[in-house]
């Protein structure tokens, strides 16, 4: 195998195991994603909404489109949403305090 096939592959093998991993951190029942309560650079995973695909790549904080696994049944006490894109209580906040 050629050396710009071999890195391509490698490539390709990390893109899929970070999608996997993302999608499995939250698939335990006693955890869920919760978008818009990671500050910036401590997000879990993001959406294809983002510039980003990964893990600690977020460049803001509270970013709706972001998500942390959290304990079940806590992410809207912590000021998040269950909706990806849906702003939380702390994104809200972090809003009006711009305006």
């Amino acid at each position: 195998m050629d050396q710009k096939r071999l890195v391509g592959t490698a490539i390709a093998g990390l893109f899929a195991l970070g999608m996997v991993s993302g999608t499995a951190l939250a698939q335990s029942k006693d955890q869920e994603k919760c978008w818009g309560v990671a500050k910036a650079g401590q997000n879990d995973c993001g959406s294809n909404k983002t510039a980003h695909s990964c893990a600690g790549h977020s460049k803001m904080d509270y970013d709706p489109n972001d998500f942390k696994v959290v304990k079940a049944g806590s992410c809207v006490q912590m000021g998040g949403s269950l909706k990806q894109g849906e702003p939380g209580r702390l994104a809200k906040e972090k809003m009006m305090k711009k305006g």
